[in-house]
């Protein structure tokens, strides 16, 4: 079902969609950080340069930080469990990727709360373009190899463990399964 603000989103009873959705919305955050850089030297930190900062902000403040806990806490180890092709090297790249992601962020949030307040007007080109890229790099791996490789290699018992550990790490009810 559509509704007038687009696609509904996938739900828990989904988990493999909802990772891959929220893969969509942290490429459409880079898309604001790349058009932040260039809008900056132009038109310092204006009104719609303070709410695309704090846009950014908000999102990779929570919704990125469940999405790398929902991998890192709920989907590896079911891969590592169900003895997934190469899933123990996976696991540790992508962990490792997650961490130096939160090592830029951590950097690069201090600048986007600046901006976000109208204090200053500058964000470090090399940081942004470095964090833009990780990501888009990440999440185009996940949906190329990650995301197919959980497709074809978990049971639908694990697909509805993961989906119900998401939902509660929200604290949302769970629909699906048994």
């Amino acid at each position: 079902m559509t509704s007038l603000l687009g696609a509904a989103a996938p739900g828990f009873d989904r988990p493999l969609d909802v990772l891959e959705a929220c893969h969509g919305r942290i490429a459409k955050q880079c898309d604001t950080l790349d058009k932040l850089l260039a809008h900056l030297p132009l038109h310092g930190a204006d009104t719609q340069a303070q709410q695309a900062a704090c846009a950014v902000l908000a999102y990779f403040d929570t919704a990125a930080v469940h999405h790398h806990d929902d991998e890192e806490r709920n989907l590896f180890p079911l891969l590592e469990q169900a003895n997934a092709p190469g899933a123990c090297d996976l696991v540790e790249t992508l962990t490792l990727e997650h961490d130096e992601l939160a090592q830029l962020w951590r950097h690069l949030r201090v600048q986007l709360a600046q901006i976000g307040a109208g204090a200053d007007a500058t964000l470090d080109a090399a940081l942004t373009l470095r964090f833009v890229a990780l990501n888009r790099a990440h999440l185009e791996f996940e949906n190329a190899h990650v995301l197919p490789l959980a497709r074809q290699t978990l049971d639908a018992a694990a697909v509805e463990r993961l989906g119900r550990a998401m939902a509660a790490r929200r604290g949302v009810r769970f629909a699906g399964g048994s």
